[in-house]
């Protein structure tokens, strides 16, 4: 629009200014002069009309408001509005609370298995809930009454190369001391948990005869922060207890203790 209206001006200053015939002299026009005065008042009339109209064209454009514009004449606005409005979407969702994020798939998720101390195992069993004497394997013996207790997570865990399981408990308190109380009450009673017990394998006989006597097992308490742990592992066959330490029941209590510990460390 611009270059378009330099060029009328240029034409409009090289008309009022008066054109040159370029012809020889003695080859001019005999028109009379008063006819060249009224062609040159026609051109003048043409542009000035021309002129009229770019201009108002010109003015049409600049004060021509966007939709949304914030006023008239000062640009597109309206786009640099629009596009510094946040977009509406859907409300973010609000920050879980400690007992609410207190779960067993975050803390133990299925898919992240254990690797440590020579010990591999899946998770294969969980269980959790407010009521920590879900936890206890007989109701009339309860090491946790009073405790304030506040809720529970219990994983069972199998191992992948040896036939070892393990069940940890991990039980939340109020606060830390409130925690090593009732670690120092479960710590003298191990076997005051349940313990999780799997599924019988595929094909396996399921009116398999039960070893005799108390199964060989390893356990472990730590009060944590504000939590505890309890872990038990025997084998899976429930053989009985022997009168030396078990290696592998020892790797596999120190591997998954130190697992469900390792979260509550610094909270």
């Amino acid at each position: 629009m611009i270059y378009r209206l330099e060029y009328v001006l240029t034409i409009s200053a090289m008309s009022t200014q008066g054109e040159r015939d370029p012809r020889p002299a003695g080859q001019q026009s005999d028109v009379p002069a008063h006819t060249h005065r009224a062609r040159r008042g026609r051109r003048r009339a043409l542009v000035g009309c021309t002129l009229a109209v770019v201009v108002s064209g010109v003015g049409w454009l600049v004060t021509r408001p966007e939709p949304g514009d914030w006023a008239p004449g000062l640009g597109p606005t309206g786009a640099s509005t629009r596009a510094s409005v946040p977009a509406i979407g859907a409300a973010p969702a609000e920050p879980q609370t400690e007992a609410q994020s207190f779960t067993a798939d975050r803390y133990f998720p299925a898919q992240r298995g254990i690797d440590l101390y020579d010990f591999k195992a899946k998770r294969t069993l969980t269980k959790q809930g407010p009521d920590c004497a879900e936890t206890l394997r007989d109701r009339a013996h309860d090491v946790l009454h009073g405790a304030g207790c506040q809720g529970y997570v219990s994983v069972g865990f199998s191992g992948l190369d040896q036939p070892v399981v393990t069940t940890v408990t991990v039980l939340r308190f109020a606060d830390a001391a409130a925690a090593a109380k009732a670690g120092q009450a479960l710590d003298g009673d191990h076997e005051a948990l349940a313990f999780l017990v799997a599924p019988p394998a595929p094909g396996s006989p399921a009116s398999a005869p039960l070893p005799t006597g108390k199964p060989l097992t390893s356990s472990r308490v730590e009060a944590v922060g504000h939590y505890v742990t309890v872990t038990v592992s025997r084998y899976a066959d429930l053989r009985a207890a022997n009168p030396t330490p078990d290696g592998a029941l020892d790797a596999a209590t120190r591997a998954v203790s130190f697992t469900a510990g390792a979260p509550f460390a610094w909270m």
